[in-house]
């Protein structure tokens, strides 16, 4: 019973943090302030994170471990790869949209020079996945004859993730479906064997529902009794 509420109370204060971070960033942030609106001692924060930096970095890590699901749910789709790739971003779009987490792990990301700690390398596994469904592309036909995957795979990336950048920066992402979909008219016209880009588009829609994804939005639970705690310092 108390490893399941210490699990409930690390999650609770990673999602707490998360908000802070993606509102505040990293230097703006502070344990204090996590402590004030978890409704958590910050002795209780500093016996499950030893500092902001490991804290940030549990942020950061959860952001990163959330892909791999998503990827394979859509991998393992009976669909043709394009239709797969599509589909597999619009998803990732949702996330940053709509999980605290996912933005809160992307903007410590970009503040990385802040944070005195190791993180993980972005955008390779991306490109390596994209890649992957290109090549899968081109074994089914779907893909021009002049689309090297690899090449085609790293622009994608390049321009997935600048939509993003400049859709943050103009309406915090509320218009970001659209606004990839105005994006694979653009690419699809370029990697499709026989191009038909709003096609694959509407079928992409048609069959894909949004997923579900925690939007971290609800205030974070009614604190409990805190675990054992350190001295503060």
């Amino acid at each position: 019973m108390r490893r399941v509420q210490a699990k409930l109370t690390r999650q609770t204060l990673l999602e707490t943090a998360a908000h802070l971070f993606d509102e505040r960033g990293y230097a703006g942030t502070s344990i204090s302030d996590i402590s004030a609106l978890a409704g958590r001692t910050s002795g209780a924060i500093y016996f499950h994170y030893t500092s902001k930096e490991k804290l940030a970095l549990a942020v950061i890590e959860e952001h990163f471990a959330s892909w791999p699901r998503m990827i394979d749910r859509h991998r393992s789709a009976g669909r043709p790869a394009l239709e797969k790739l599509v589909a597999l971003s619009f998803t990732v779009a949702r996330a940053f949209r709509d999980n605290v987490v996912v933005r809160a792990g992307s903007r410590l990301w970009m503040e990385r020079k802040a944070i005195p700690a190791p993180l993980p390398a972005p955008f390779v596994g991306w490109i390596e996945v994209v890649t992957e469904l290109l090549t899968e592309a081109r074994s089914q036909g779907e893909l021009a004859p002049r689309v090297v995957p690899a090449t085609a795979a790293h622009s994608i990336v390049c321009a997935f993730f600048g939509l993003h950048t400049v859709s943050d920066a103009l309406d915090g992402r509320a218009d970001i479906e659209q606004r990839l979909r105005e994006l694979w008219l653009l690419l699809l016209e370029s990697l499709q064997a026989q191009p038909d880009a709003a096609g694959l588009l509407a079928r992409v829609c048609a069959d894909d529902s949004p997923a579900t994804v925690p939007n971290g939005s609800v205030p974070p639970p009614s604190p409990t009794p805190d675990e054992p705690e350190r001295i503060d310092t």
